[in-house]
């Protein structure tokens, strides 16, 4: 789960300290702003430098559904909101 995700980074990051480290968050699955944020000072405390935003898409119809289409401008303030925690971010609706 998520603490197990946030265990393997930091003990990547303290392992190889040289390693560059990146996780990804897909927005429209019914996340709130407290969550994201939240993940990103998580991700942040573990070691990991680089950040990527993307919209979720609905790859058949047996995945769970989109919630919501995340606006340009969301993806614009989810990259300002990274940087000004020291992130290397990326963020975009079909950023990787």
């Amino acid at each position: 789960g998520y603490q197990q995700s946030l265990a393997v980074l930091e003990h990547a990051k303290r392992y190889r300290p040289d390693l560059v480290t990146k996780s990804s968050i897909m927005l429209g699955l019914g996340e709130t702003a407290e969550e994201v944020h939240q993940a990103m000072r998580d991700l942040r405390d573990v070691g990991v430098e680089i950040m990527t935003f993307g919209q979720y898409l609905q790859p058949t119809k047996r995945h769970m559904k989109v919630t919501r289409y995340v606006e340009p401008s969301e993806f614009d303030e989810w990259a300002r909101a990274g940087e000004a925690l020291g992130l290397h971010v990326a963020s975009g609706p079909l950023v990787r």
